[in-house]
């Protein structure tokens, strides 16, 4: 592991850092100004990339401004987005908040009918601002991002198991019938039910659904697997599965949708499980279909004692796909739990590089989970095995790999497995052990590290504890740095319910 140079910061300097209490703002909320973060992978690429945040020079007066806490939850899921004075986060007791970016004074907050997962996505309408995001019942909403009022919802997928991971993105086609629309991707929560005896396991499939921005209205639904589930024996059906658990990514000028898919629930595997899928904006038709593991029927009954025979390696694609633009061409590039990292084409989904960043890529999935980021040249992948890896973008060569591994009192903790954030001249990456990592995006050493597990004097006087960093990542928003930690998962990570935010 390259040598650490970091400022490490003690639980009292933390504590000595906050501010007062924060209360309801006394303003209404401003969403003008420089800082922005724009949906899960801050924009419709999904790049993760801040050019213009923090870099290695703001690192030695990086100070925590202030720590808010969520009553009732021990992870958080939500990834925060910036848009001017405003942060918005939704968490898993389905509560929404609008805060104050500089003190965590509350705008508003709105419950949703259940736990909210997505990044909400923001759009400007006839000039109204409008806040969208879905739940773990299948809804989506839509407030207004001024006063939180809800203006419509919508269930978008009937299935008892679907639920909302992915983040909605929002796009505007001008000239057409319905130019304001919001584009939802469907999961499922299937894998886990398919363990109930008496379940006829599997009939969910994955689908992406366009709803009218304004008025919740669908317009169209395209499922991932094209045919529907038929009696496959006494107490099973198939195909199923190939849910879509991360953010769509949008080629605007192409008019194109590309979603990533998770595994199959039951036989037969469907070609679009494990896979890479291309879809018409305008009207869903599916373009193409790129897979990458095939016949991996996967679910929690392969983790009992009485598990089936054959069970696949439970490789889902579990982050999206990153639009890369050059100067002379458009491809995608996605991680894999198996470890690949993988080019495509736009227009017909050709492999145009393939490369293993993990010695073994057959065996039991988990290495590149959450997903990665990429500044334009190179793109960044945290690894659930541990440690951050850089790819060169053009042609996938392993650049350099920085291990990390955690102290020995959090041994059983180890792994990078959130989505990263690159800024300047920087890769953010959160670890299972709950340390945040600044590296050096040109060789990958590490510059600066907070462990966010201890307890936090909060701005809300909620009792506050870090925890394990996980589906959540880091998100930098001009000279902001905003860090939730808490995540449990399915690795038993340690619990928290903190949202931070740092800036020099």
């Amino acid at each position: 592991m390259k040598k650490t140079t970091a400022f490490l910061w003690l639980a009292l300097q933390v504590v000595l850092a906050l501010p007062a209490l924060a209360a309801n703002c006394d303003k209404p909320a401003s969403l003008t100004g420089s800082s922005q973060w724009q949906g899960w992978g801050n924009g419709v690429a999904n790049s993760r990339y801040s050019p213009d945040g923090l870099a290695s020079k703001d690192l030695a007066s990086l100070r925590l401004r202030w720590a808010f806490a969520f009553p009732d939850v021990s992870s958080v899921v939500g990834n925060p987005v910036v848009h001017g004075a405003v942060v918005y986060i939704g968490v898993d007791n389905g509560e929404v908040y609008a805060l104050d970016l500089e003190s965590a004074c509350v705008y508003w907050t709105y419950k949703a009918a259940a736990g909210v997962r997505t990044a909400p996505a923001l759009a400007t309408i006839n000039n109204k601002p409008l806040l969208y995001f879905g739940d773990r019942n299948a809804n989506t909403y839509a407030l207004d991002a001024i006063t939180g009022k809800e203006l419509w919802h919508s269930k978008v997928d009937t299935h008892p198991a679907a639920i909302l991971t992915g983040s909605p993105q929002y796009v505007a086609l001008p000239d057409m019938p319905h130019p304001y629309r919001l584009i939802v991707p469907v999961s499922s929560t299937e894998e886990g039910l398919a363990a109930v005896p008496t379940y006829q396991c599997c009939s969910f499939r994955g689908s992406v659904v366009s709803l009218d921005a304004l008025t919740g209205e669908k317009l169209w639904q395209s499922y991932t697997i094209q045919t529907t589930a038929r009696q496959t024996g006494a107490n099973t059906q198939g195909p199923s599965g190939a849910a879509i658990w991360s953010a769509p990514t949008i080629d605007l000028a192409g008019k194109r949708i590309f979603v990533t898919t998770g595994d199959a629930y039951s036989s037969p595997a469907d070609i679009a499980t494990d896979a890479v899928l291309g879809m018409d904006l305008v009207d869903g038709h599916l373009l193409w279909i790129n897979q990458g593991t095939a016949d991996d029927v996967w679910t929690v009954v392969c983790l009992a004692p009485n598990a089936p025979k054959y069970c696949g390696p439970d490789q889902d694609y579990g982050s999206p796909a990153m639009l890369v633009s050059s100067d002379t061409t458009h491809y995608l590039v996605a991680g894999q739990k198996s470890g690949w990292i993988r080019a495509f084409s736009l227009a017909g989904g050709t492999q145009l590089w393939h490369t293993s960043v993990v010695e073994n890529t057959a065996e039991f999935g988990g290495k590149v989970v959450w997903g990665g980021a990429n500044d334009g040249r190179n793109a960044y992948f945290g690894l659930g095995s541990g440690g951050v890896v850089a790819v060169r973008l053009s042609d996938g060569e392993k650049l350099w790999f920085s291990n990390m591994l955690p102290d020995k009192s959090q041994v059983k903790h180890q792994g990078q497995d959130g989505p990263l954030t690159v800024s300047g001249d920087l890769i953010f990456s959160g670890g299972w052990d709950g340390v945040l990592r600044a590296l050096a995006s040109k060789d990958g050493t590490v510059l600066w590290q907070l462990n966010t597990v201890q307890d936090f004097k909060t701005v809300n006087g909620v009792p506050g504890k870090g925890g394990s960093l996980g589906a959540a990542g880091p998100v930098v928003a001009g000279k902001h740095l905003l860090v939730p930690s808490g995540y449990v998962g399915v690795k038993n990570g340690l619990p928290g319910n903190v949202l931070m935010m740092l800036a020099p």
